[in-house]
């Protein structure tokens, strides 16, 4: 078929024939690993920036149910789920009880995001009055996630980030929660290439002054963390970070850029993963993941190396606007009906864009029915007045 290339012009593909990939028994037995998932909405649900979300249950859970059956957890309600990007807190509450609950019914990983997002940031006090105000939307969400069975994730806030004064203020709320939690809890920390409303996270721009802070909060409360994921698309602070964790606390890698080298790892360690790239790459994560396990380090860093360019691809910048790839190879391989999603963010990439995602993923082997993504593509294309 025909594709357009960056410049827009049409350039041949021939899709390669699809790849069986093996499904294992169970989860991997030497990583821990979560991919995050996208929801579905229905295709013709009035999902215009702004609007609430409608999403297509069925669809979002059977996605669900397809990384399961891979050995992958699921962690939810993140922002791959489109938190504070069109999925507004309504379909939030909807979305951690409903996976839960399908979760338990298959005896599935699950582990969901906690965050503040129900308030409203325009309205938010400041100082003091604030701090307690982004607490008590902690607390609320908490309740929610470990109420429905999840494990929780405290979810960085852009309610903190705004109301904070300093680094104080993190180790206040954060180690509140810590103190309160009635099971482990993972940590995550954001940066502002996903979300720019997060810069300063831990009170510093500095990486290593905020990794200072990160693992002084850690270090006191270990008993109440099972992890951190770090998502700075830069190996190196994770690996210094990852050396100083104390024992039994994880490095859950949400580097969507090198996670090849930090999941199989070397003489230095290595880390578990909770990615968002896993949700479009989980027959192949699946599959490293089974050599790990048998101690084929080698063919694991391969499989994975296989869908490096992809993932690098899918985030590049604005790295925001990754959902929209994950979404865009859902609806390729079958699992949605529709290239949508809530909030209009189905048109957050350019066509040259999802062009390239689609060869990437061909040669990835990451396409389950060519025939269908071709099909699909060509409709897409024809949209936009490529004939291809």
């Amino acid at each position: 078929m025909a594709l357009p290339d960056a410049a827009g012009e049409l350039v041949r593909h021939e899709l390669r024939e699809p790849v069986r990939w093996t499904r294992p028994d169970g989860p991997p037995a030497s990583r821990r690993v979560y991919a995050a998932a996208h929801v579905v909405p229905p295709g013709t649900a009035d999902n215009v920036p702004g609007a609430p979300a409608a999403v297509d249950w069925d669809s979002t859970l059977a996605y669900r149910h397809e990384i399961w059956s891979h050995g992958l957890g699921v962690a939810d309600a993140m922002d791959t789920a489109q938190r504070g990007a069109g999925l507004d807190w309504a379909a939030v509450q909807e979305l951690v009880r409903r996976s839960a609950a399908e979760a338990a019914s298959v005896g599935g990983l699950i582990a969901c995001g906690a965050g503040t997002d129900q308030l409203d940031l325009a309205s938010l006090p400041s100082g003091r009055a604030g701090v307690r105000a982004v607490l008590d939307a902690y607390r609320e969400q908490v309740e929610l996630v470990a109420g429905a069975g999840a494990t929780v994730i405290l979810m960085a806030s852009r309610a903190l980030a705004r109301v904070a004064q300093g680094p104080q203020d993190y180790l206040d709320v954060y180690g509140t929660l810590l103190e309160e939690a009635a099971a482990p809890v993972v940590l995550h920390w954001l940066g502002p290439m996903f979300d720019p409303a997060l810069s300063g996270y831990w009170g510093s721009d500095d990486v290593a002054t905020a990794s200072d802070l990160v693992h002084e909060l850690i270090a006191a409360r270990s008993d109440k963390v099972d992890g951190i994921k770090m998502s700075l698309l830069d190996a190196e602070p994770e690996k210094v970070l990852r050396a100083r964790l104390p024992e039994g606390v994880r490095m859950y890698t949400g580097d969507d850029f090198n996670y090849p080298e930090l999941v199989v790892g070397d003489e230095s360690g290595r880390s578990d993963a909770l990615l968002g790239i896993f949700a479009a790459i989980y027959p192949a994560a699946s599959e490293a993941l089974q050599a790990l396990d048998a101690g084929d380090d080698a063919r694991a860093l391969a499989l994975l190396e296989s869908t490096q360019e992809l993932g690098r691809h899918v985030f590049a910048a604005p790295t925001s606007s990754y959902k929209t790839g994950i979404a865009f190879l859902s609806w390729l391989n079958g699992h949605q009906p529709a290239f949508a999603m809530v909030g209009g963010m189905h048109a957050a990439r350019s066509v040259p864009h999802l062009a390239r995602t689609l060869v990437l993923a061909d040669e990835a082997g990451l396409l389950r029915d060519p025939a269908l993504a071709a099909t699909r593509m060509r409709s897409l294309l024809a949209v936009a007045g490529v004939d291809a």
